[in-house]
């Protein structure tokens, strides 16, 4: 757990130093502030994955100071006060808190509720839908929408394409995207190259000019992210849509 940064701000001294003592204990990093100006800095200096946040707080208030934090880089944020009424829990959950103790509490029921968090953190729930602009992929149905078309894959196309995709324009070796994208070992990193490049006749507007999926020398490919968000030509468009009412025409002709 010594990878994981807690950060208290508590009023009371004695609770404070407490409630941090407890934490060491159990192997997590720990910082305290006594107030909403030393809760800020010290939030800024560390980045915490949790933050212990006193409702009450003698330079402010907490619920304001919960906000802020979901402003930030959202945090888990565990709320403490001595305020119990379900108004005042409602409108702490409302301000961000991913939970909320009424004070005075246990040790252990504190603890508890402190582990159950930081579970909740490294176990995140997968996302359904992924959505890079022009290019969008659902990952229950498993399919690809491209330029607001529906583009008609291989389960292993889609999955290369996912791999691609979630790198965010980070290069990946051939070795790399086998790793992540077969089911299976295989041994032939090229295998990588004809499934590339039938995903970019799928894809490219010009397969032969590739410009979304790009190769990279003595490394592998990457997917160009910019051009995702970046606004496509009318006559782009249309050419893309003619193309492909060709392809279809062709491969219909010669059924």
């Amino acid at each position: 757990m010594g990878s994981v940064c807690i950060e208290i701000i508590e009023g009371n001294p004695h609770l404070r130093s407490l409630l941090g003592w407890h934490l060491q204990q159990l192997e997590y990093r720990v910082h305290q502030a006594a107030s909403i100006y030393q809760a800020r800095e010290v939030f800024l200096s560390h980045q915490p994955t949790l933050v212990v946040l006193d409702a009450d707080l003698p330079d402010g208030d907490g619920i304001e100071f919960c906000r802020w934090l979901n402003r930030q880089q959202q945090p888990l944020i565990l709320m403490l006060s001595a305020r119990n009424s379900e108004g005042d829990i409602v409108a702490g959950l409302k301000a961000g808190a991913d939970d909320y103790l009424s004070k005075p509490f246990g040790m252990q029921e504190f603890l508890a509720r402190v582990e159950a968090l930081i579970r909740r953190k490294r176990t995140p729930t997968a996302p359904a839908y992924l959505d890079y602009g022009t290019l969008q992929i659902d990952l229950v149905q498993r399919r690809v929408r491209f330029q607001g078309e529906f583009i008609d894959l291989t389960p292993q196309e889609f999955s290369l394409l996912y791999v691609l995709a979630q790198a965010g324009g980070v290069p990946l070796s051939r070795s790399e995207l086998l790793r992540r994208a077969w089911p299976d070992a295989i041994d032939n990193p090229r295998t990588i190259d004809t499934h590339v490049l039938s995903l970019r006749k799928k894809v490219e507007l010009d397969p032969r000019q590739p410009n979304l999926i790009q190769t990279i020398r003595n490394v592998g490919y990457r997917f160009n992210m910019e051009i995702l968000n970046s606004n496509i030509s009318q006559s782009q468009t249309t050419k893309l849509a003619r193309e492909r009412f060709n392809n279809q025409r062709s491969t219909l002709s010669s059924v």
